[in-house]
């Protein structure tokens, strides 16, 4: 395609600068006592000693070492009888070194995490009321000193200076040709990419936790809604979250004719006022006020109109906290400068300009104004701007959700009933019993204040945390579907921590990774319930739910990006002018990519997603994710592969870069192109 040749370029181009600068990039710090001159001077004496052969590890680790030395570290004649005391040469010493390090990092990352896990027990579980105690103890990051701990006693210094970090590019060109154990050691190199004072760490720690318990405390009581003519749309006790149970009950009623249509611009109007903060403050998490979205207007459970003030601009001061916490460390981190870098070089392991580039792609594409005049016959009417969630194509969509329901419910009365079946969910799924049972016995099932989310153990001893919502009667259709992919990350947390080879290439190459085992879960749970689809056609409406979900959500990440660019290029923003270019880059990112689809304009829509306020650039995850999921799921279908088998085979690969995962993997890189080439044959097959 024309269009991936274009991003191949330019990405090609934006490697051929970025390695060109990075040797220069190293010699810079600002923060380090250490010169040039010294740092030329302690290579060559160490080199005079040990093989030519080393001369790019010591090179790259003295350089580390240096950037990373401060004042409190010693003098210029301490650096340099540290540098030359410390490096290894020989390949048997370094690999016993590599080992006790990979030891005793599991030992402290595992018991932090556990002690982050039960910290925030209270806020993530449904464990009743919070209190301002709750909050302050699940603020706390209790590994907040360990960087300073780790450099104060200079093993960050000895890890620095024996175990290269290799930048994006470089992993990329060079990782084809390394073994496992360079791997493994590459991995080491990126332990220790920035040294953050603790103080910066508790502050990030603790506006994190503040942002994910407003959103996990942001419930609309549906039975309290009303709609134009006054009226009350759900009669039932439903609170809910938003944006995620807005958004899935919104999916939920495209089987439920006009009353579910009627639903749906209901829930359109409350998230809109959401987004410009128009809505009622006492409407939030509160059954006492009656509220009508659309006339904005409120009313006390007598009937009385009242007035209110509208809530302020808290949504988008838990953003801008979130910025100022986070772009507080830029300077500590000397790899990966702005957050926007740590977001996607380091954590996703895909540069942003790539990613960006990607998204637009499909999103521009001819494919979506042919999807989405193929949902508007299926609609019988013109799109409205919630259709980004039309839900039709997946199999559950032409059935009564209610009837589900009722099927999780006695299935799974409680969380541990959901635990006890898991050994039988992966042997469904293609899992020996013996594997099953050795992967469910890593797996604990809680009750979810939020939505849901899973939590994976740091040390092979420890357990994987599945969480999802339950009612008082069990697990609804849509708490199962969430364990379901929930349970899909598990597996991954639990795979790639106990199966693959090192500890230092545990996990995946980002979060993209396990969200696409997480779909490939979910989309397989009605099977799980016993319920078989026989529709020849199937696998072309799995194509179009896959294309239209990376439709909305791409465009939801490329909202959460620019918001970020603007955020760097205004850092002393207010959160109410915050709020209103949030709302102005959505719009705009709407005209340019949906407007020409759906025929409407200036839609905020795209601004509604928790995690931008929250999670900060986590969104780009769950788009990639899809396309790596498609493409998983096609290499599965034509080499008619097991499931369990393939995907296992797939995830000990670990955390190596994302392109060479894949080809690892389905035997190509990410794109779009497979995809977009599936949509054009399901498109036609379905005429």
């Amino acid at each position: 395609m024309k269009k991936n040749s274009i991003l191949i370029s330019v990405v090609a181009f934006i490697f051929l600068l970025a390695c060109q600068s990075h040797d220069e990039q190293l010699k810079k710090d600002s923060m380090t006592i250490i010169n040039q001159k010294t740092i030329d001077q302690t290579v060559e004496q160490i080199l005079q000693e040990i093989d030519e052969n080393n001369r790019f590890r010591v090179e790259r680790g003295v350089a580390q070492v240096a950037r990373f030395w401060h004042e409190a570290d010693g003098q210029q004649e301490d650096f340099v009888s540290f540098c030359k005391t410390n490096f290894i040469a020989d390949d048997n010493k370094l690999y016993d070194f590599f080992n006790k390090a990979s030891y005793y990092l599991e030992i402290l990352f595992g018991n932090f995490n556990k002690m982050n896990v039960e910290l925030k027990k209270v806020l993530h579980l449904d464990k009743g009321e919070i209190t301002p105690l709750d909050i302050m103890f699940g603020s706390y990051n209790p590994a907040s000193h360990l960087t300073d701990d780790l450099f104060a006693n200079k093993i960050a210094h000895k890890v620095l200076l024996n175990f290269p970090f290799y930048f994006l590019e470089e992993k990329e060109k060079k990782g084809e040709d390394w073994t496992r154990r360079q791997w493994a050691y590459a991995r080491m190199g990126d332990v220790f990419t920035s040294r953050t004072p603790a103080a910066l760490l508790l502050k990030s720690s603790k506006v994190s936790t503040q942002a994910d318990n407003y959103i996990a405390e942001y419930n609309i009581v549906m039975q309290n809604l009303r709609d134009k003519n006054g009226e009350a749309l759900y009669d039932e006790d439903l609170r809910l979250i938003s944006h995620w149970g807005l958004r899935d009950d919104l999916k939920s009623n495209y089987s439920e004719g006009e009353k579910g249509l009627a639903r749906q611009k209901m829930i359109y109007e409350v998230m809109t006022r959401i987004v410009r903060q128009e809505i009622p403050e006492k409407v939030v998490n509160n059954d006492n006020y009656i509220w009508n979205p659309y006339s904005n207007t409120l009313f006390d459970n007598d009937g009385a109109e009242i007035d209110f003030k509208k809530e302020p601009s808290t949504r988008y001061a838990h953003l801008l906290n979130n910025f100022k916490a986070l772009s507080a460390i830029d300077d500590y981190a000397p790899h990966y400068p702005t957050y926007i870098q740590r977001a996607f070089d380091e954590s996703l392991q895909l540069g942003q300009e790539y990613v960006e580039a990607l998204f637009i792609e499909l999103v521009s594409s001819e494919q979506a104004k042919k999807v989405g005049e193929l949902i508007e016959e299926r609609l019988g009417r013109k799109l409205k701007p919630f259709d980004i969630w039309y839900d039709g194509f997946k199999s559950r969509s032409a059935i009564n959700e209610d009837l589900l329901t009722q099927k999780t419910f006695a299935k799974y009365p409680t969380a541990q009933a959901f635990e006890d079946d898991i050994p039988d969910i992966l042997i469904k799924l293609g899992y020996t019993p013996q594997k099953a049972a050795e992967i469910a016995s890593k797996i604990v099932v809680e009750g979810s204040r939020g939505a849901g989310h899973a939590w994976g153990a740091q040390m092979r001893s420890e357990k994987a945390h599945l969480r999802t919502r339950l009612t008082p009667q069990g697990m609804d259709y849509k708490g199962y579907n969430i364990a379901m992919h929930e349970l899909g990350h598990n597996v991954e947390q639990t795979i790639t921590l106990q199966d693959v080879d090192y500890y230092m290439l545990r996990g995946v190459p980002n979060t993209a990774f396990t969200e696409a085992m997480a779909f490939m879960f979910q989309t397989r749970d009605l099977a799980i319930l016993g319920i078989e689809n026989t529709n020849p056609n199937e696998k072309y409406y799995q194509t179009l739910d896959i294309f239209w979900g990376n439709y909305e959500i791409m465009g939801v990440s490329l909202v959460d990006m620019n918001v970020w660019k603007w955020l760097y290029e205004n850092p002393d923003a207010t959160p109410e002018a915050l709020q209103k270019q949030v709302v102005e880059i959505a719009k705009d990112i709407w005209n340019k990519y949906y407007a020409p689809v759906f025929g409407i304009q200036d839609s905020p829509i795209l601004a509604i997603y928790s995690h931008m306020i929250a999670y900060p650039l986590y969104l780009s995850a769950y788009p990639l994710g899809h396309l790596i999921e498609f493409q998983i799921e096609e290499f599965l279908k034509t080499n008619n592969a097991n499931f369990a088998d393939e995907t296992h085979r797939m995830f000990v690969a670990g955390n190596i870069v994302p392109q060479l995962w894949m080809l690892n993997a389905v035997k190509q890189e990410l794109s779009n192109e497979p995809m977009l080439k599936a949509v054009d044959e399901a498109i036609e097959k379905l005429k």
